[in-house]
């Protein structure tokens, strides 16, 4: 896979050693149990796959890459470049603006955009709305677009069965940036709609079983789905896509529910099930799956808790706080700095985002055993840091240098 060059300041000499190791004795990615790092009283278990994806540091190299080479221009993003509040900051500090936020408004007036600027296209990517804006200023999009390989993939995939006459249904958060983006890409091409969860994708199968009436649909739905959306036969033929950062295992049962459904009410054979359900199982993001499938192999250790580090508004990252806090308590940070001493963490919650504070969080016991993981916009520089500081409170963290040579 592609080696990006990424600033130092997010690399980490101790990450880098584990992650190198592993990867030379599992080449195949087979094993997903976590990597120990043996403090004596403390014990962190690191899962097998964290941290910065391709998509993310395609983006941060493209990102940085254009500061540098255009030191006169104002350059802009559309949004933030990943849900990093760390890499986020650090691009305005060399001067990036951001035209809107995570959801969509609008900070700074696309009217004072010229020709002579420059405008970054984000990992989550854009709608063609936007991108035809930008065009039609003359800016060159396709020359500044970080968006992820991956979340293209979707896109493409989605065209790909459009062609074949299926409709288009998205597992996604409709706020999300990367949702509003796949959507748009996808009603161009067939017509779609959006489901946030089970429960949404129960509901709209009522409508294809005729349980439910279909005067109600633009009710319900109202905001998800595309311009002459027709409920009583745009849900005859369709396939299942996602939002590439939701819980693959999610996606996948939304997938095989909806599939069971027309299966059932159409009267379909596994071998005839193609002529209403288009098969998207390739449009799963390999990064979430992987970080996703190793908080799995993590959660098989014995542990008094888990730490999840990485941006609050990361979608990926708040799924993984979900996997682990269904097992043991869980704490989601951003950095290092959440954790103010031995007894004292600040924590944010992944549904609500609310911050709280939590005492006595590290057990007074023989041995302290943590989980740690991290989100695939998380620096693994931040990663290091809260191990460091972890391991000072047990007058261990001059054994990182040690353990490091041990995977060096």
């Amino acid at each position: 896979m592609k080696q990006f060059t990424i600033p130092n300041i997010y690399r980490s000499s101790l990450i880098s050693a584990i992650k190198n190791k592993r990867k030379q004795d599992d080449k195949l990615k087979k094993d997903y149990t976590p990597t120990l790092l043996d403090f004596g009283q403390l014990q962190i278990y690191l899962a097998r796959h964290f941290g910065f994806c391709y998509g993310v540091e395609n983006a941060i190299e493209i990102a940085f890459k254009t500061i540098d080479e255009n030191p006169s221009k104002r350059i802009f993003l559309l949004s933030e470049m990943i849900h990093n509040p760390q890499v986020n900051a650090d691009l305005q500090d060399r001067g990036v603006q951001f035209l809107q936020d995570t959801y969509g408004k609008q900070l700074i007036d696309f009217e004072t955009i010229t020709i002579e600027d420059i405008v970054l296209i984000p990992a989550f990517g854009t709608t063609l709305n936007i991108e035809a804006l930008l065009n039609e200023k003359g800016i060159a999009t396709e020359k500044y677009n970080t968006t992820c390989p991956f979340v293209e993939k979707v896109w493409n995939r989605s065209e790909q069965i459009a062609k074949k006459g299926y409709s288009i249904v998205i597992h996604g958060k409709p706020k999300h940036e990367e949702t509003r983006a796949t959507f748009s890409h996808a009603a161009q091409n067939s017509p779609s709609i959006i489901v946030n969860d089970m429960k949404e994708a129960i509901e709209l199968a009522k409508y294809i079983t005729g349980e439910k009436e279909a005067q109600s649909f633009a009710d319900e739905f109202k905001g998800r789905f595309s311009e002459g959306f027709n409920i009583t036969k745009d849900l005859q033929r369709f396939g299942v896509v996602n939002q590439t950062t939701q819980l693959a295992s999610d996606t996948q049962a939304i997938s095989d529910y909806l599939k069971q459904v027309v299966k059932t009410h159409y009267q379909l054979t596994e071998s005839t099930i193609g002529e209403r359900f288009a098969d998207t199982r390739d449009t799963l993001c390999y990064a979430t799956n992987d970080n996703q499938t190793a908080v799995s192999g993590l959660l098989e250790t014995e542990a008094d808790l888990a730490l999840v580090i990485g941006g609050y508004n990361s979608s990926n990252t708040s799924h993984l706080v979900e996997l682990c806090e269904k097992k043991l308590p869980t704490y989601f940070i951003d950095s290092a700095e959440r954790i103010a001493d031995r007894n004292t963490i600040k924590h944010c919650n992944w549904i609500t985002k609310e911050q709280s504070i939590t005492n006595q969080f590290l057990p007074n016991s023989e041995v302290v055993k943590v989980l740690i993981t991290s989100g695939a916009s998380c620096p693994d520089a931040l990663v290091e840091e809260v191990i460091r500081k972890l391991a000072g409170f047990y007058q261990a963290d001059n054994l990182i240098d040690m353990l490091l040579t041990e995977f060096e």
